[in-house]
């Protein structure tokens, strides 16, 4: 009688599933192309130290911005104020640290304002044609007007109405956001409308569309999470740009008022002692500056990383 086979392989091993990782997500895939973008996470790294800075720095600083202390005035760097003081006593750290908090919630604000006209102008310029022609050629009209005069007009018309009704701080707050959102919407809008139009002819919109999903269900559900690359990289390079704008307003004297310190401010306030105390106009230079270049270096990591033709390289 013939003996059962005894080297029979186990049926669980033949049964056992292969181990397979988990699926990556796109957002990981991003990550991992930022994160190898040197200047990115530099630039990402010291936008984040300065943010906490101006925003965190103020509660641990003994001193406050607007203290006047006249036997102290324009005094050079100290252990009790290591940036030196102004010519009315006033640290110039303090002021620095407060005038970066205007300064970077104008750029903040402002952005947020320009990215949700430019968004909203492009989306509805590339998904309807019958609104083509005419929002591209208001958005040509905007980008031949000259920004500073265009500017000027609007802070010397609306200033005095705005400080009446809010205050003369609130009211140039608003101003200001309000006048440079509406004048740099204009790129963002023609980028947002460039990939709508691709966006709408590809085939998972065709057939949203042949079963009869209605344009506003489409845009938010296919057509604005697909353009989400070019919003996030315009709105890191609009904080860059809305610092720079309220920077030279307020080097103008049109900007905050004297006792509201900017770093276009202190700038503006420190050029009648440029001769006798050149620090001055170089602590909030050296602020803008490198807040600036921080942040375009962040969208220009955020370019790359979310430009799928560049990821993976």
């Amino acid at each position: 009688m013939t003996e059962p086979i005894q080297n029979a392989a186990p049926t669980g091993a033949l049964t056992d599933p292969i181990p397979s990782s988990p699926p990556r997500s796109q957002w990981h895939d991003v990550w991992d192309q930022f994160k190898h973008h040197k200047g990115a996470m530099l630039g990402g790294v010291i936008f984040l130290l300065i943010v906490l800075l101006v925003f965190v720095g103020p509660w641990f600083w003994p001193f406050d911005a607007t203290h006047i202390d006249i036997r102290a005035r324009n005094q050079g760097p100290t252990w009790a104020h290591p940036l030196g003081t102004d010519q009315l006593g006033r640290d110039t750290l303090a002021r620095m640290m407060a005038g970066g908090q205007t300064s970077v919630s104008v750029g903040i604000t402002a952005m947020l304002l320009a990215l949700f006209l430019g968004s909203l102008i492009g989306v509805l310029a590339g998904f309807f044609r019958q609104l083509d022609g005419l929002l591209m050629r208001m958005t040509d009209l905007f980008l031949a007007l000259p920004l500073l005069p265009l500017l000027l007009v609007m802070v010397l018309l609306f200033r005095d109405p705005l400080n009446a009704a809010f205050g003369p701080e609130t009211g140039i707050f608003i101003l200001i956001v309000c006048a440079i959102g509406v004048t740099s919407w204009m790129p963002t809008a023609r980028i947002v409308r460039g990939d709508v139009l691709a966006l709408k002819e590809r085939e998972f919109v065709l057939a949203a569309r042949s079963i009869g999903t209605t344009n506003a269900r489409m845009i938010t559900r296919h057509i604005l999470p697909n353009v989400l690359s070019p919003i996030m990289v315009s709105a890191t390079l609009g904080i860059a740009n809305a610092i720079i704008t309220e920077s030279a307003l307020s080097f103008l004297g049109l900007g905050f008022p004297p006792d509201f310190p900017t770093w276009g401010r202190l700038l503006f306030d420190a050029t009648d002692y440029l001769q006798q105390y050149p620090e001055r106009v170089f602590w909030p230079g050296l602020a803008i500056s490198l807040t600036v270049l921080s942040v375009n270096y962040l969208g220009d990591g955020l370019r790359d990383a979310l430009d799928p033709r560049i990821r993976g390289r």
